[in-house]
């Protein structure tokens, strides 16, 4: 869970909270963040879903979107993805994607809907260029607003409603993809109940300067602890969720990634709002015809760790390429996922995996590989 950066890194504004509790701290995305803290990956990954946990994603890049007069944000944003954007109604979120001319995938985002202006939440190493993308595209519909330097807190697990209501009683009958703002420790936040872990949870945005001591009320209760990078990923993948720049990427349409859901119904077939975002003829033709490979989980026998890059083969022929792979806590087994053609994506083909020059017998599984815990209400 580390990623190379150009240039000095930056800190988020928890990064001094972060020392305090021992984290480990690593590069990722241009930022120095915590992997681990002193119980380990393990513990935290069982804390998060057994109890709660408390995550810092400060990093990843906020934006909000407010329309010129005369103009739409929802129309405006929906000239650079696929989503059904004009359908969001006030508290309503969203997943979706920044595609490419071929349909690729630029980057992959939350949207959120607060009535007056969309607020959008985008991965961390792709903050600045989707910036730049955003106000090349959209200047003349929308005033962009950067919002870079604000806290983002993900407080994730079965009792994250339980903590965050002592603080802001209202919270507790959000539903899954939906937000609010809320005061909370004295600060006005926008809250959404989601997150990437596949629990029940929140994301807390705040200004700068409340982050670390929401961060600390949050941590002096005893159900939550501290989370790291490592167990956000072995969570991420448990839940069957794409990471931008391993499962997804400029070569991925949403397609192929198993996320046709995110993209707005009206937007997929002929009709007014049908296309008009960028690849928009690969995508429909994907949808009309079938993507030509598809993105699949994988259980591997025995403990072997099929890795990102491991060939996938059938018979000696290679069909395919894992994306992620790891340990599965909660399982107790190895897990992965990665893209095969379509021919052979079946759920229980058998498939083996190339570890370290070795064949590993894996079978073609449905995803998530834990069930979500998402409340919908």
């Amino acid at each position: 869970m580390t990623a190379p950066s150009d240039g000095p890194l930056k800190r988020t504004p928890l990064y001094e909270l972060h020392r305090e509790l021992g984290a480990r701290i690593v590069p990722f995305a241009g930022y120095e963040m915590p992997v681990q803290f002193p119980t380990g990956i393990l513990v935290e990954h069982a804390q998060t879903r057994n109890a709660c946990g408390l995550f810092d994603v400060s990093h990843m890049g906020q934006v909000r979107l407010t329309a010129r007069p005369g103009h739409s944000t929802a129309a405006a944003l929906e000239t650079l993805v696929p989503g059904d954007i004009a359908g969001l109604q006030p508290g309503q979120q969203r997943y979706t994607q920044f595609t490419n001319e071929n349909g690729g995938i630029l980057d992959d985002l939350m949207v959120t809907s607060t009535g007056d202006h969309l607020q959008l939440v985008v991965n961390a190493a792709c903050k600045d260029a989707d910036l730049a993308h955003i106000q090349t595209r959209l200047s003349d519909a929308c005033e962009i607003e950067p919002m870079f330097a604000r806290g983002l807190l993900a407080l994730q697990g079965p009792q994250a409603v339980t903590v965050l209501s002592r603080l802001a009683p209202s919270v507790a009958a959000m539903k899954f993809m939906t937000g609010a703002f809320v005061v909370i420790d004295g600060a006005r936040c926008y809250v959404t109940r989601s997150g990437y872990t596949g629990c029940d949870g929140y994301e807390i945005s705040t200004p700068a300067d409340a982050a670390d001591p929401i961060a600390r009320k949050l941590l002096s209760y005893p159900e939550v602890k501290s989370i790291g990078l490592g167990a956000r990923d072995s969570l991420r993948l448990e839940a069957g969720l794409c990471l931008y720049g391993h499962d997804i990427d400029t070569a991925t349409t949403p397609v192929e990634a198993g996320l046709l859901w995110s993209i707005g119904k009206e937007r997929r077939a002929q009709g007014s709002r049908a296309g008009g975002f960028p690849g928009a003829a690969v995508i429909q033709k994907q949808i009309a015809e079938s993507a030509p490979r598809r993105r699949v989980g994988l259980l591997p026998e025995g403990k072997a760790i099929a890795r990102e890059g491991a060939e996938i083969a059938i018979a000696g022929k290679i069909v395919g390429t894992v994306t992620s792979g790891g340990f599965a806590p909660t399982l107790g087994r190895a897990i992965a996922m990665g893209y095969v053609e379509r021919s052979q994506s079946a759920n229980g083909t058998q498939v083996e995996l190339i570890v370290r020059g070795k064949p590993v017998p894996a079978e073609i599984v449905p995803m998530p590989f834990v069930k979500h815990a998402y409340y919908r209400g």
